[in-house]
């Protein structure tokens, strides 16, 4: 799979979310009870969306989104943020001691730090 098909995939279940609701297994809605009696937001729908945000940015900072997101997509988030791969980033593709690309030395060792 690709960045593209990434793409395709977020806007798709983008839209098919509209209008989501979820339901709460036992476990769930006790603790939800609890956190809707403790914190007392304004409107309980703002609980699940923070524990959407918490989910989501100890997915990133794990590294597990990046490695699902590899696994399926061959991706990264930053690839998928910055709309394009990390070797259309640094314009590597094909160039001299990244990749074996044309003309490239045969000891990538002598040019490993060189910028």
């Amino acid at each position: 799979m690709s960045l593209d098909e990434l793409t395709a995939d977020v806007e798709r279940t983008y839209d098919e979310l509209e209008g989501f609701e979820a339901e709460l297994d036992e476990e769930a809605r006790r603790e939800f009870t609890m956190l809707v009696a403790a914190l007392d937001p304004d409107d309980p729908q703002e609980l699940i969306q923070r524990a959407v945000h918490l989910l989501f940015q100890t997915t990133v900072d794990r590294g597990n989104l990046d490695f699902h997101l590899r696994s399926t997509y061959d991706v990264t988030y930053d690839e998928y943020l910055a709309g394009m791969s990390y070797d259309e980033m640094g314009g590597m593709g094909g160039m001299p001691g990244f990749g074996g690309g044309a003309g490239a030395p045969e000891d990538d060792d002598d040019r490993r730090y060189q910028f």
